[in-house]
């Protein structure tokens, strides 16, 4: 499976709120990068913590935090992948962004994850 496949089944996992294939896709010492200074900000390493980390993002907006890829570009053992994301949570301006999320797939596991803002001081204003 090409790199670009794995991330594929990865975002349809994510989309069908699936955490239990989403974190079948993750290399068990899988690192997840959450730029920016609010609460999520930091590394989360293992299926189990970015699978709780994800889960912190619906918590704290009510559920609707939303994320949809909107391109994906492959090069070797990279993916990169144009994304738009919004949510909404009580006391603070909705979030409605573009980023970029870039992957590093090593066989059919995603070993690395970084995650590139729009604009990362609305987002950690957003996030507290």
């Amino acid at each position: 499976m090409s790199a670009i496949d794995v991330v594929g089944n990865y975002g349809a996992a994510a989309a069908a709120g699936d955490m239990a294939a989403l974190a079948g896709l993750l290399a068990p010492d899988a690192v997840w990068h959450q730029p920016g200074a609010n609460q999520l900000s930091g590394d989360h390493v293992g299926p189990e913590a970015i699978v709780a980390h994800l889960g912190r993002f619906f918590e704290l907006s009510s559920n609707t935090f939303r994320l949809d890829t909107e391109s994906a570009t492959e090069s070797g053992d990279l993916v990169s992948t144009t994304v738009r994301f919004s949510a909404q949570r009580e006391g603070a301006a909705d979030l409605d962004q573009h980023g970029v999320d870039i992957f590093r797939v090593a066989g059919d596991k995603i070993v690395e994850i970084w995650l590139i803002s729009e604009d990362q001081a609305a987002e950690d204003a957003f996030w507290g």
